[in-house]
């Protein structure tokens, strides 16, 4: 969908900005430029709608040389959003989502009735915000009328220039959840220029990591996070990067455990003599649709009279299969939880298997390791030390 060949951008002064850039984004492909300022990747988004002239090169977009478009019908063809928005102050928040319809001579029916179903697929309802002003609403809602006008016109390219770095991390936060939930349903060719390197890689499908106008490394986050490329990448990252990587490492079936099962109407003394049996001191507690309720210590099951229900307790600690490893550490400390339960995705009831402490980090050991050898995680062979 966006290819560049050999791109430099070099200013009077002699200054290059973007030296020999050459790369592609698949059609549907979220990518995230990152480096720090003055790197050259607000300069190649830029590049992308002309707001910025390279001096050689080529930039093709769904197939066309860009040079050979006329600017201002290219950049009403992609969409744009800033850190700053750039809202109208004087037009309502409906009729700033219908600008570019409006200019490209839709109907002002049909060009209001597409913005109030962006509006509503950003989470704003339209008969709530549609009349209001942009100076009625907070940063965080003012982005999201942001991401709704770029797009509104169905462009098949989005670029997006730091657009959540001007709120507050918690709001930035639900802006990137928000983003990604809508990504997966109009799933838009985007490039994401950002400075922050966790922001990244949470959104992208793949990172381009920028040095001084080249791109140091251009590949997933987990290969950026596990491998770096360089040490500049490697600096750049951090020190921090297995943690970092952790938001990006999937649960995946291979690494559950398999504790023992009991059901709600067994007797106590049948899961007591379990529990024996496999020397356990807990197990997990399903009803007769093998679905998660909890679980029951030794102790529970000791007296040996009454049903399972009686003495299970609740177990919120879980997630789906596929939640990332950074959600499992996450949900491991919220609930002071020695492990937790693992879900089927699909059904999100049916359970699975259990993910512990030890369980966590040989998952990201295999990740790295299976990137390094370019396998599969599930055949990785990892050290473990024993006896310790």
């Amino acid at each position: 969908m966006i290819r560049f060949e050999h791109v430099t951008k070099r200013y009077a002064d002699g200054t290059t900005a973007v030296d020999d850039l050459s790369f592609e984004v698949a059609e549907g492909e979220l990518v995230t430029l990152v480096g720090p300022s003055g790197c050259g990747k607000t300069t190649t988004m830029k590049m992308v709608n002309r707001l910025i002239e390279p001096t050689s090169g080529h930039i093709h977009v769904d197939g066309a040389d860009i040079a050979t478009v006329d600017p201002v019908e290219l950049r009403r063809r992609i969409g744009y959003v800033i850190q700053q928005v750039g809202l109208f102050p004087h037009k309502t928040v409906l009729d700033n989502t219908a600008t570019v319809p409006h200019l490209l001579g839709w109907q002002r029916k049909k060009a209001r009735a597409r913005a109030a179903e962006l509006l509503d697929l950003v989470g704003l309802d339209p008969s709530v915000y549609g009349d209001r002003y942009p100076d009625q609403l907070s940063g965080g809602q003012r982005q999201r009328v942001g991401v709704a006008r770029a797009l509104a016109a169905d462009p098949p390219v989005l670029l997006m220039d730091e657009p959540f770095g001007a709120v507050d991390p918690v709001v930035r936060e639900r802006l990137q959840t928000e983003f990604l939930r809508l990504q997966s349903q109009v799933r838009k060719t985007v490039l994401f220029v950002t400075h922050d390197i966790e922001e990244a890689v949470r959104l992208g499908d793949r990172i381009a990591v920028y040095g001084n106008g080249r791109i140091e490394q251009f590949d997933a986050p987990a290969a950026v996070l596990g491998a770096p490329a360089t040490p500049y990448v490697a600096d750049f990252v951090g020190a921090d990067r297995g943690l970092k990587r952790l938001s990006v490492t999937p649960i995946e079936a291979g690494d559950l455990e398999q504790p023992p099962v009991v059901h709600l109407d067994d007797r106590l003394s049948a899961a007591a003599a379990q529990l024996a049996r496999e020397d356990a001191r807990w197990a997990v507690v399903l009803d007769r649709a093998d679905r998660l309720h909890g679980w029951i210590s030794a102790e529970a099951v000791a007296s040996g009279e009454g049903a399972v229900r009686d003495r299970a307790r609740r177990m919120d600690a879980w997630l789906p299969l596929g939640a990332s490893l950074k959600q499992a550490f996450s949900t491991m400390l919220q609930h002071d939880a020695g492990w937790i339960a693992v879900l089927d995705g699909d059904s999100a009831d049916h359970f699975l298997g259990v993910l512990t402490p030890a369980g966590l980090h040989e998952a990201l050991r295999r990740s790295i390791e299976a990137d390094a050898r370019g396998g599969e995680r599930s055949e990785a062979e990892i050290e473990t030390v024993s006896g310790v």
